[in-house]
């Protein structure tokens, strides 16, 4: 039976890869943005396969009739794909309670309230699968992007404890970590007022994402290929870190904070009541 995708943020980038990687599969694509417009060659180009779907991830409401109509007309939702979402560059400092709010909106608030939307559907069938886009972002963090990796770590936070919950209901979870992709990410960029003392360290930061965009070295077709086969294998892992820039990241920081506690381990054990 074709499977039938809900992908957020569906009108470039990642989001548009995998729903052409879906209906490629031969599955139903309802590919969801807030400009529907910028779907209308996707539609027409697979009819019958493709549905856009006007959707603001951070309208609880429209979220709940999205998804019911969804289900209404299919009578599933396969797999969800909380892929929508923007970046936002500045000190921590310089940020505003705003600016921090509007991001959590987008990137925590939004998929939160899309999962507890389809759960009750899958968890009916015992059958389904969420995909949470993160980042590298969602396991470490540098100068600039404590804003945008503070949503990222709490989704991933969010993501691993629901895995737990889910998995004995038939329901895969997948957190994907892209590094540096040809995506539009940079051209929806959020940039707070700066604060001259931190230009040395924010400074580059805001340079890159001002200069990097269209420079990116990962293909997001081939992320999207890597996204369905690890919904497709016996075990599906937790996190799947993509390009060589995200895996050797990841792993840096992992070997970085095993040794920075090996260092301090045994002030850290040695906190235990006197008995």
């Amino acid at each position: 039976m074709d499977r039938v995708w809900l992908i957020t943020g569906a009108s470039s980038g990642f989001g548009r890869a995998i729903a052409e990687a879906a209906i490629a599969a031969g599955d139903i694509a309802v590919a969801a943005a807030r400009r529907v417009e910028a779907l209308d060659d996707l539609v027409a180009a697979h009819p019958g396969r493709v549905e856009a779907l006007r959707l603001d991830v951070t309208d609880g409401a429209g979220i709940k009739a999205a998804v019911e109509d969804v289900v209404a007309r299919h009578g599933r939702i396969d797999v969800l794909v909380n892929n929508a979402g923007r970046s936002h560059v500045g000190a921590a400092e310089e940020t505003t309670d705003a600016e921090l709010r509007a991001l959590f909106e987008v990137h925590v608030f939004g998929p939160a309230a899309l999962v507890r939307a389809v759960l009750p559907h899958m968890r009916r069938r015992r059958s389904g699968a969420i995909v949470q886009m993160s980042s590298m972002g969602g396991q470490m963090s540098f100068a600039g992007f404590s804003a945008y990796s503070a949503t990222k770590f709490a989704l991933e936070g969010m993501s691993e404890a629901l895995a737990d919950e889910v998995r004995p209901l038939g329901v895969k979870v997948l957190v994907v970590e892209p590094g540096a992709f040809r995506t539009r990410l940079f051209g929806n960029l959020g940039v707070s007022a700066e604060i001259d003392d931190y230009a040395a360290t924010v400074g580059p930061t805001r340079r890159m994402t001002e200069t990097g965009d269209g420079t990116q070295p990962g293909d997001p077709a081939k992320a999207a290929a890597a996204i369905l086969t690890a919904l497709e294998a016996d075990e599906t892992p937790l996190r799947l870190p993509l390009g060589d820039d995200a895996v050797d990241a990841v792993l840096g920081h992992l070997d970085g904070v095993r040794a920075e506690i090996t260092r301090w381990e045994k002030t850290a054990r040695d906190t235990r009541l006197a008995e």
